[in-house]
């Protein structure tokens, strides 16, 4: 029993009563309460616990503004007890809860941007090439042979028509001197034949035809005496026949010698011309073929430009093909930089665009797009062209830069990278500023903010294109998201 006196005695401690009550409790220890008493003691205890706990729970929630509601929650959850809170306990508390709705909340102070509709949106990307000369020869011999001269030093600028380098022709020489010596000797039968037999010829052919025509005269002088003798006995059939066989011969020799002097006086036949002037053609095609051949072993240069690099040394052995000299063309040079084909289809060719190398930003102009698509990289390559005074500071093979821009069109608003606020599941919103009469339908109360989503579209430096719940006028707190949250009473400067 001293348990429960003691506990009755700080409950009415507690619970503020006068002193003559906590001299009654005190007098009323002295005595042994009964079971009736005791149970009185306890609810009264339980009563005061729980309307302390009230007390407390109010003033922390007239901070935060929800007080109301738990004040209903707390005198709902009281009459489910032993008795309900005094009346005079709520009527403070609905005292305290009007006295601070009265008290102005204090507004944060944010610099906003008014939306402004856009139709789209430009796109800079820079593109990657090489700057490449007009044109790049290695230039050699087509013959093998030995390099007895080669008279340019890398870095020499050469001219059109130039010899730089020569092989040893001695060979070619002999033979050339060797066809020009058959040529001659064809070139004299040629002109017999044409000019035909001669006049001395003629008349020796003449003569030996006269002198065939008396010798067969007399032999048949002879014939016809050797026939009247052989009749008459006087010789034998041979000798007869000796004279008679030597006339028909002498008859044939004559036929032949004035077939020949005919010849003769008729004159050379136009197919042995014809031979002959085919054996001069070809005699002379095989000295020019070796005219070629000594001039194929002097390199002369194709175009004018600049001697990358020296090859070989004299007194090289070459083989055919082999290469001597790398040769630049001093034209103007190209740049060529492969582009995606989309980019590459809205290219106008003529079009002057602006080309970084090395640091410095030259003009250059469109004038070819390759056909075929770079199956390492899948662009299209494009051929810039320099103007002729980057020759002397540009160089083949150097890293050449080209941005070019692309119109994406789509509806959107530029906002600021900092007015953006990250939401859930990767999303993104702005705070937009509202009258506060336009969300609680009360009467003037100055600004919000509310929470709008967004979608980014595109990105660029340090603003955004985004579309989603906004609209053109929208008022969207550029900075200082971090210290908004919904709902928040926001002043504008």
């Amino acid at each position: 029993m001293d348990g429960q006196q003691l506990d009755l005695f700080e409950l009415r401690a507690s619970s503020g009563h006068s002193g003559s009550d906590n001299t009654n409790c005190l007098n009323a220890t002295e005595s042994m309460p009964s079971s009736l008493e005791v149970t009185r003691l306890k609810t009264t205890r339980l009563k005061t616990t729980r309307l302390e706990t009230t007390r407390l729970e109010t003033a922390r929630l007239k901070s935060t503004g929800h007080w109301r509601w738990m004040i209903l929650a707390i005198a709902l959850l009281t009459t489910g007890g032993y008795m309900a809170l005094p009346t005079q306990t709520i009527a403070e508390s609905e005292t305290h809860a009007a006295a601070d709705n009265r008290k102005p909340t204090p507004s944060l102070p944010v610099k906003v941007l008014e939306l402004a509709s856009v139709d789209g949106y430009s796109i800079r990307r820079e593109y990657t090439g090489e700057v490449k000369a007009a044109r790049t020869s290695e230039l050699g011999f087509e013959r093998s042979g030995k390099l007895v001269a080669l008279a340019i030093q890398a870095g020499e600028t050469v001219t059109t028509g130039q010899a730089i380098a020569r092989l040893d022709t001695q060979n070619l020489e002999a033979q050339r001197q060797l066809l020009l010596a058959q040529k001659a000797q064809a070139a004299a039968v040629l002109q017999e034949l044409q000019n035909g037999p001669r006049q001395e010829t003629i008349a020796a052919a003449q003569s030996r035809m006269e002198d065939l025509q008396d010798q067969l005269a007399l032999q048949k002088t002879k014939q016809v005496r050797r026939e009247n003798l052989y009749q008459q006995g006087a010789i034998a059939r041979e000798d007869f026949d000796e004279v008679a066989f030597g006339a028909e011969a002498l008859s044939d020799r004559l036929a032949a010698a004035r077939s020949q002097l005919q010849e003769l006086q008729t004159g050379t036949r136009p197919e042995q011309v014809a031979a002959q002037q085919a054996v001069m053609a070809q005699l002379e095609a095989q000295i020019a073929d070796l005219d070629i051949t000594i001039e194929k072993s002097t390199i002369r240069v194709p175009y004018s430009g600049t001697i990358g690099d020296r090859l070989v040394d004299e007194g090289t052995v070459l083989s055919p093909g082999q290469a001597v000299v790398r040769l630049i063309e001093g034209a103007s040079p190209e740049v060529e930089i492969g582009i995606p084909e989309d980019i590459a289809a809205a290219l106008v060719m003529g079009r002057r665009e602006a080309v970084e190398i090395g640091g410095q930003t030259y003009p250059a102009e469109l004038t070819a797009l390759k056909p075929e698509i770079d199956t390492a990289t899948r662009t299209r390559p494009l051929v810039l062209r320099l103007e002729p005074s980057a020759l002397q500071t540009v160089a083949p093979q150097q890293i050449a830069r080209l941005k070019l821009e692309k119109t994406v069109a789509t509806q959107g608003y530029w906002l600021p990278i900092t007015a953006l606020v990250k939401g859930d599941r990767g999303l993104w919103s702005a705070y937009a500023v509202v009258d506060a009469t336009e969300q609680s339908g009360e009467g003037p109360g100055g600004s919000i903010v509310e929470r709008r989503d967004i979608e980014v579209l595109y990105t660029e430096g340090d603003r955004a294109l985004v579309r989603g719940t906004v609209q053109a006028g929208d008022r969207i707190v550029e900075s200082g998201t971090q210290r908004i949250v919904p709902g928040q009473r926001v002043t504008l400067p």
